[in-house]
């Protein structure tokens, strides 16, 4: 072979190395399962953000009005130096999660991030706002695309995967959080409000026989207008003892 051929091959040699030197290095980025996990997460709330009528306020938190929810929340990835007064501590496993008014949180690089919650953690109070969505006839509560079922074994909440079929799902007519707004006139913290509203909510229903959780309230729907009006004015008086205005 002449000087000038092993001159021409060496050189093709040299290129297709550095030109495979990039497929390499994307093969070697691939994500590990755990990656993907937060890949498949992200985009599911960059469909989130990105929905017809995405809305923001001045802070940058989205509007979710899903289910008419109609409330804002800070999207994920969203970083706070500190966490809110008033948060709640969930453990899943060894991870810690930090829960305010709906919104999950976990340390990261020195501050807190916004997340998703995983399946299956327990709380024992649904936040201040939520929205009480059927599905086959059981209820779901819902806040900032999260869902959450009532556990009466550990009278607690779990969050639960989105029932199949969740976006043609409609917001309940009777839904307490909505139609009562509630102000902690001493200064009640987050959880004991949620306790009062839950522990209310049990003995107006006993009161008037109305359930806002069941369809239709578990009544006639005949009867379902008056007894509705009997519940509310039962949850009133409850709330007012325990220290609320109540509009």
């Amino acid at each position: 072979m002449n000087k000038s051929r092993v001159h021409r091959s060496a050189a093709l040699i040299a290129l297709l190395a550095l030109g495979a030197l990039p497929l390499f290095a994307q093969a070697d980025d691939r994500p590990g399962p755990d990656r993907r996990q937060d890949r498949r997460e992200d985009r599911r709330d960059d469909r989130r953000d990105n929905r017809a009528e995405v809305r923001r306020d001045e802070r940058g938190y989205i509007y979710d009005s899903r289910h008419n929810h109609n409330h804002y929340y800070p999207p994920r990835g969203y970083a706070v130096p500190a966490l809110p007064r008033g948060y709640f501590t969930v453990r899943y496993g060894r991870t810690p999660y930090y829960y305010h008014e709906g919104v999950w949180y976990r340390p990261g690089g020195g501050r807190f991030l916004v997340v998703r919650p995983v399946i299956g953690l327990y709380v024992p109070f649904l936040p201040p706002f939520y929205t009480t969505v059927y599905f086959g006839g059981r209820p779901y509560y819902y806040a900032d695309d999260v869902y959450y079922t009532w556990r009466p074994d550990r009278r607690e909440y779990v969050v639960t995967e989105p029932p199949a079929g969740a976006s043609a799902m409609s917001a309940a007519p009777s839904n307490p959080a909505s139609d009562l707004f509630i102000y902690p006139k001493n200064g009640q913290s987050e959880e004991q409000q949620s306790r009062d509203r839950y522990e209310c909510h049990s003995w107006a229903a006993s009161q008037s026989g109305f359930d806002p959780t069941l369809p239709l309230g578990g009544v006639d729907e005949s009867q379902a207008q008056a007894k509705r009006d009997d519940y509310l004015r039962a949850q009133t008086a409850c709330l007012e003892a325990r220290g609320y205005s109540v509009k």
